[in-house]
């Protein structure tokens, strides 16, 4: 603007021509003559330029992009995870974190998926304020495709945060996952800001009162600490906690990780907490960790004994030997009728009678389910040996991998040398030994008994206190001092020789 204000002052009260002007401002006589005809500069077309450190990585986000929209929604690439990913994986591109932002940016707003609100900054006190919530993540646990419902507790001064894993969002989780997070950061914090969670809110009533729930204001009573609770469909009232799941979700479950089991999903889950104490946030000074370090000495001290966890129901034992928790039916080795203690906890639970833990099973969260432990029906099945065969508990062993192969051969031979029925009611013996000596001693010395062709109850007990005695260590010897005097001398055969001295080898003594 200004050299074009410039040409037409030139050119109007200066006198000067168009090649006098270009050659006086060194410029094209092109622009003196678009000069004199408009004030505006006319707007040019910005020229494609080609982008040599882009090309080669540009088919990889294409395809990182294409393969996003199969993934979980919350679990999909950002610029920034996209360009670690091309640092990793195509060392020999050289491209700069900003140019990757770029060109996702362009592809997102052609797409319309770009969507910015504006959060107020706020400022918290040492230990003052955590925000709590739930998020989804999926998981390959033992190969397979699973659900995990995460926990997070995020310091709202320091910024660090604790994650952990269930398959499912029960109370019982709910209120384990806060036991876990203030062991994580070493006392408790003053307000815990909270969703309005079936775990903890019962009913909403009018402004920010809440009904809540019996179990976790016993819960906060035990453990010292307010609760506060959002309004409604108001999520960046706790926009801390809710920020902190997505970026963790896309920095340490992109891509979806591969573990074992839910134990090894956790210890998974809490080195990437640990790892993150190291990371800076926003422009602040410090570092996670040291944020952490800062704030343990402002939290409230940890109880002396947890809280007791489980819920508790006093089912009774119905016709099929199971007792009813929940919306679940579980299998108790005691007689029909009787009153028992169901104690529920987040992943399993226990049966207990006069004080005594009798059952424990893994907990099931769908509905009208049958969890059955083939022991505990062995008693029963001693009477009634032909409902072995088709028996749930059985079916269920087997898909538990619970029934080795080796448990139906050895079946099998006793049928066939005993009969249908006598046959069964061994084999149901055999497993009675379980209880004593363990099921993986007892698999073991049944594949022995089939390689000697021994089915015998007995020869079965016999191997399994053979295996235990063999395992016996050797006592040490054990000095009898004065006891020596009481020694005797070793009986003889001797005299039973002078019956041989007349004896005839054609004779029969009789």
């Amino acid at each position: 603007m200004e050299l074009f204000e410039q040409i037409r002052r030139e050119y109007e009260h200066g006198g000067g021509t168009i090649r006098g002007i270009a050659k006086k401002l060194g410029i094209h006589r092109r622009m003196v003559r678009e000069a004199v005809l408009s004030a505006v500069p006319v707007e040019r077309k910005t020229p494609v330029r080609e982008r040599p450190k882009l090309e080669p990585a540009m088919a990889f986000i294409d395809a990182v992009l294409e393969a996003d929209k199969k993934a979980p929604r919350k679990q999909r690439h950002t610029a920034h995870r996209i360009w670690r990913r091309i640092q990793a994986e195509m060392p020999e591109v050289e491209v700069a974190e900003s140019t990757i932002r770029r060109h996702v940016r362009e592809r997102k707003m052609a797409l319309a998926l770009l969507h910015r609100e504006t959060f107020i900054p706020q400022s918290y006190v040492w230990g003052g304020e955590a925000q709590v919530d739930w998020y989804e993540a999926y998981a390959d646990i033992g190969g397979e495709r699973e659900l995990a419902y995460v926990f997070c507790m995020r310091s709202m001064a320091s910024g660090g945060a604790f994650h952990c894993a269930f398959p499912h969002a029960s109370q019982q989780a709910f209120l384990e996952a806060h036991e876990r997070a203030f062991l994580h950061f070493g006392g408790v914090f003053a307000v815990l800001r909270y969703d309005n969670l079936k775990s903890a809110v019962k009913k909403i009533l009018r402004g920010h009162q809440r009904e809540e729930t019996t179990r976790f204001m016993a819960f906060r009573s035990h453990w010292g600490f307010q609760s506060e609770f959002c309004t409604p469909a108001e999520g960046h009232e706790k926009g801390g906690v809710e920020g902190e799941g997505g970026y963790f979700r896309r920095n340490h479950m992109v891509p979806v990780p591969q573990v074992a089991s839910w134990e090894a999903l956790n210890v998974f889950l809490l080195e990437a907490c640990r790892n993150d104490e190291q990371r800076l946030i926003g422009e602040r000074a410090q570092t996670v960790g040291a944020g952490m370090n800062l704030e343990r000495e402002h939290l409230h001290a940890l109880a002396k004994e947890g809280f007791d966890l489980a819920a508790i129901h006093f089912p009774h034992v119905n016709s099929s030997g199971c007792v009813k928790v929940l919306t679940n039916f579980y299998s108790v080795p005691l007689p029909v009728g009787l009153e028992v203690q169901a104690k529920v906890h987040s992943s399993y639970v226990e049966i207990w009678h006069q004080g005594e833990c009798v059952a424990r099973h893994d907990r099931c969260f769908n509905r009208q389910q049958k969890v059955l432990n083939l022991e505990h029906y062995l008693e029963a099945l001693t009477k009634k040996p032909g409902a072995f065969a088709g028996s749930t508990p059985l079916e269920q062993w087997r898909a538990q991998g619970r029934w080795p192969a080796s448990f139906d051969r050895y079946w099998e031979m006793l049928k066939q040398r005993r009969g249908q029925q006598p046959g069964t009611r061994a084999m149901i013996d055999v497993l009675l030994l379980g209880r004593q000596y363990g099921y993986p001693r007892l698999q073991a010395v049944i594949e022995k008994a089939l390689d000697m062709n021994c089915f015998d109850v007995e020869a079965v007990r016999l191997l399994l206190n053979e295996e235990r005695n063999r395992k016996r260590e050797p006592h040490e010897a054990v000095e009898v001092g004065a006891l020596r005097a009481y020694d005797r001398p070793q009986p003889t055969t001797r005299n039973y020789d002078q019956l041989l001295e007349n004896y005839s080898g054609s004779e029969v003594i009789q």
